[in-house]
């Protein structure tokens, strides 16, 4: 083959890419200066939490939540805007008091919250016993040590250790295991600083009770404990039974392919100890005001967008479990082509998905996207962890992804105030981070919304059992119950 021929061919082939980001620019700049100058993302973030404040699934507050997001969608002038209710068993707190001393007569009060899903109602007294990092291995390194007693566990891993950092909930059913009565979780943040979330792995109650200390408090009595026995009172109550909650979803219909569907969605709800500010307003207010800038832009991709505001993902996944579970059951989860999930996205500057096929196409966009902004790093990342709204996807093969943070747009938040009492709107301090995330995630959501050919497919079966292994998600996927695999 000549050379002028072999660059002719190559010219040819380029020819639809290049005539898409020709379709891509002019549109993506429109994207960017209507997000710029008019962008609603943090004036609503502020507006729901000084007028709601927290947005927990089940509670009056998280009926007005879903209110809020339904009318804000109306407000934008989408018609199809709908309630998925759903009804599930849920959990909420009560009263907490834990005491600890050295011994059963000594006990002082220890600042601490429960975690959720513990039992409706606890009186415990028991010897404790130091854990470490609360995995199979510190229980099999001293078999029996903490049957009977309560289990003192670090939330994530000790300084100078090893292993694999499991989830507070895959942590308490170790414990559980291993015969402890009880589990009291060592926060990793300093300045006493709590941490709720569910420490179930089921989404259902749990046969003992697990509190969250701070660090300080924690490391002290982990020290006292090389050279004495300790002990604890846990004393709660909580409420657990049947909750009525609803996602709100708001479709922008596509074209010529309105059959296929990108979702786009981010938690609403958040826990109660303060108004979810972080964890997940910066996301999900943020995929409103993507809902917004493409309703405003009159923008009609090929392909339809669904917008969705879940409900009770702090409590185990419950509303993207109930999108699943209803798409399963009518078969348009065939038709999703890829979920892309914003949870605590504080300032998008590079993309990511679960698939590597992807990352051509993501590129492509991102390319686009730098010849209008060059602070988009179009970085790529390959990732599939659990724990957010978009596993009960990925566990059905559906493609995943979402954005990558530029290291601003949440302040503090995750790091200090993560499901704690400071997780309020003063930690948005930078709002410019929610506009990158509304303005590079509606650029992608239009390109892939657009493009002839998406390179990723819904998984089969044995191509997610593969994927799940390729990311070491096994072990955690089995303490859920949620392996379905047999080797």
């Amino acid at each position: 083959m000549t050379r002028s021929l072999f660059c002719f061919l190559v010219f040819l082939i380029s020819l639809p890419v290049f005539s898409q980001q020709k379709q891509w620019e002019p549109v993506f700049r429109k994207i960017s200066e209507e997000v710029q100058q008019n962008s609603k993302a943090y004036s609503t973030l502020q507006d729901a939490t000084q007028t709601i404040g927290h947005r927990l699934t089940g509670s009056e507050n998280g009926r007005k939540a879903e209110e809020y997001a339904y009318n804000l969608l109306k407000s934008y002038g989408f018609k199809n805007v709908k309630y998925q209710p759903f009804e599930v068993e849920s959990w909420s707190r009560g009263t907490i008091e834990t005491t600890i001393g050295t011994s059963a007569q000594a006990l002082q009060p220890v600042k601490s919250v429960s975690l959720a899903h513990s039992p409706v109602k606890v009186e415990l007294t028991g010897e404790l016993v130091d854990m470490g990092n609360g995995l199979d291995s510190d229980y099999l390194a001293r078999p029996d040590i903490a049957k009977g007693k309560i289990a003192l566990v670090y939330l994530g891993t000790l300084p100078g250790t090893t292993g694999r950092s499991l989830h507070r909930s895959e942590k308490t059913a170790i414990a559980t295991k291993y015969g402890a009565t009880g589990i009291i979780v060592i926060n990793t943040v300093d300045g006493g600083t709590l941490l709720t979330g569910t420490a179930s792995v089921t989404g259902k109650l749990i046969p003992i009770p697990a509190v969250c200390i701070g660090k300080e408090d924690g490391m002290r009595f982990k020290e006292q404990l090389k050279t004495g026995a300790l002990f604890s009172h846990i004393s709660m109550t909580n409420y657990s039974g049947p909750i009525k909650a609803r996602n709100v979803i708001a479709t922008l219909e596509g074209s010529s392919l309105k059959k296929e569907k990108i979702v786009v969605g981010g938690h609403l709800d958040s826990w109660d100890l303060a108004t979810g500010a972080i964890d997940n307003g910066i996301g999900s207010f943020s995929v409103l005001d993507m809902a917004r800038t493409m309703q405003v832009l009159k923008l009609k991709p090929k392909r339809s967008i669904e917008f969705v505001m879940f409900m009770g993902e702090e409590q185990g996944l419950l509303g993207s479990e109930a999108y699943v579970h209803e798409a399963t059951k009518d078969k348009s989860i065939d038709n999703i082509r890829f979920m892309l999930n914003y949870d605590m996205t504080g300032d998008v500057r590079s993309f990511a998905a679960s698939d590597s096929n992807a990352k051509a196409l993501f590129q492509e966009i991102g390319s686009v996207i730098r010849t209008i902004d060059t602070s988009f790093t179009n970085n790529f990342s390959v990732r599939g962890g659990l724990h957010s709204d978009h596993q009960p996807f990925m566990l059905q093969g559906v493609p995943t992804g979402g954005g990558g943070g530029g290291g601003r747009g949440s302040g503090n938040g995750p790091a200090g105030c993560y499901h704690a009492d400071c997780d309020v709107f003063s930690l948005v301090n930078y709002p410019q981070g929610m506009k990158n995330t509304v303005r590079f995630t509606s650029m992608l959501l239009y390109g892939l919304g657009s493009v002839d050919i998406i390179p990723v497919k819904k998984m089969t079966d044995e191509q997610t059992r593969d994927f799940l292994l390729s990311q070491n998600l096994k072990e955690p996927l089995m303490l859920e119950g949620q392996w379905r695999w047999k080797d």
